[in-house]
């Protein structure tokens, strides 16, 4: 039986700043939980009986972020990614690089030119270098160090599989105000935050109800 755990132990030896390793080795999990679904439904009853998972899940106004599995020895995690209306992100980079696979709708997706993460940063010098629409089927793999970002249709759902954290922030820029900041990962978010992205178990029963009613799951 394939299990999370099978399909990760590859993982662990995987280099995730060679995204074209990164990209091969994912593409074997993406075709695992696309095909049977199996494991979609397997790592949402995960989340139901084990509250350390339910605790890593995430809710924002248009975003939602359920956390199917996690290894914290290797950093490795699984996540369904639930688009809501009028999602739309800043450009940024990430932490650690990853995998995403579109189960369903679709998103403009913007990836910028390279940008020197140690200096100044201006969001006017900000250039979009490929455009692109991810839809139903598609798989991409980014670098930790990619400036991107997203506007997606309400509903869009995504699996993504996630690496080690490479570092303890990434950048956001906002072209509309001109500032660019840095946000930390959660060891360092103070409890108001934290409590403010918490999701419920009532929000998560009513996810898993749109998957079921979309044939997600």
């Amino acid at each position: 039986m394939i299990t999370f755990e099978t399909l990760r132990d590859p993982l662990r030896s995987v280099d995730w700043n060679d995204v074209e390793a990164v990209d091969s080795a994912t593409r074997k999990i993406f075709a695992h939980m696309a095909g049977g679904r199996y494991l979609l439904r397997r790592g949402l009853v995960a989340i139901r009986q084990d509250p350390r998972l339910m605790a890593l899940c995430e809710h924002y106004d248009i975003l939602d972020k359920l956390v199917l599995f996690d290894d914290p020895e290797s950093g490795i995690r699984v996540r369904l990614h639930i688009f809501g209306p009028g999602y739309h992100d800043r450009p940024h980079n990430h932490r650690w690089t990853y995998s995403s696979h579109i189960l369903r709708g679709e998103y403009r997706h913007r990836i910028y030119s390279p940008v020197d993460l140690h200096t100044d940063l201006d969001p006017a010098t900000l250039h979009a270098m490929h455009v692109r629409q991810e839809q139903v089927g598609v798989s991409y793999t980014l670098h930790h160090s990619a400036i991107h970002a997203v506007v997606a249709e309400p509903g869009t759902v995504s699996i993504v599989v996630r690496g080690p954290a490479m570092a303890d922030r990434f950048l956001v820029m906002d072209n509309a105000t001109g500032q660019a900041w840095w946000q930390y990962g959660a060891a360092r978010e103070t409890p108001e935050v934290a409590y403010r992205k918490r999701m419920t178990r009532q929000h998560f029963e009513g996810l898993v109800s749109s998957l079921t009613d979309w044939n997600v799951i």
